[in-house]
């Protein structure tokens, strides 16, 4: 077997379908990305909401999630080239003289260190409904319709996972964090990145087959 495909069968992902994960097992999974707040920074009373907010958030809860941190070394060459830029087009040499020590000063900067960024995720499950299953796994219905018997139980159980979603983000927002999904792109750039450690520096580049 190659080592391609050796590796593959650890990855419990099937495919990625309108914005949602779905797992070899049969089940289903929505990504949300969740802002940060400094929490440091906060008065007492404030750190008290935030924490009151998330406990109540966990509590509304009759599912588990996932709560995954994502770090990633920071890409900061379009920033760098940005700079460059500007300083090709400055009508004055002070000018140019201060961004030329400036990009200088930058460079050096993460030369010696490693500038990382985190991303934080809310993972939100869901499995088929029973009455799915037994119907695939005992071969029930019209081999002709099971095309579209498929995608009417994946609508329907996206549409329940949606709701999951929502419930989730709205109990986040209580404790001050914003929750957006993911949308299919976004998601294979993450599981690739995920999967894929040696190229987090790379950019992703999709294309439509």
């Amino acid at each position: 077997m190659p080592a391609s495909k050796a590796s593959q069968s650890f990855v419990p992902v099937k495919e990625v379908r309108n914005g949602v994960v779905l797992l070899k097992d049969g089940g289903y999974r929505g990504i949300l990305m969740v802002s940060s707040i400094n929490f440091s920074l906060k008065s007492e009373d404030e750190q008290r909401g935030i924490i009151g907010g998330f406990q109540s958030f966990l509590n509304t809860l009759d599912f588990s999630v996932q709560i995954v941190v994502h770090s990633r070394k920071m890409d900061i060459r379009p920033y760098l080239e940005l700079l460059q830029q500007r300083m090709d087009i400055q009508s004055t040499e002070l000018m140019r003289l201060q961004l030329r020590e400036y990009i200088a000063f930058i460079q050096n900067f993460i030369e010696g260190a490693d500038i990382m960024t985190k991303m934080f995720y809310v993972i939100v499950p869901y499995a088929q409904s029973g009455g799915a299953e037994v119907a695939k796994t005992f071969g029930f219905g019209n081999k002709k319709e099971a095309g579209s018997e498929e995608t009417d139980d994946f609508e329907k159980e996206r549409i329940q996972l949606e709701q999951r979603m929502s419930l989730v983000a709205a109990g986040l927002s209580s404790s001050g964090l914003r929750a957006i999904p993911l949308g299919t792109e976004e998601i294979i750039e993450l599981l690739y990145r995920s999967f894929n450690l040696g190229d987090m520096e790379n950019p992703i580049r999709l294309t439509n087959t």
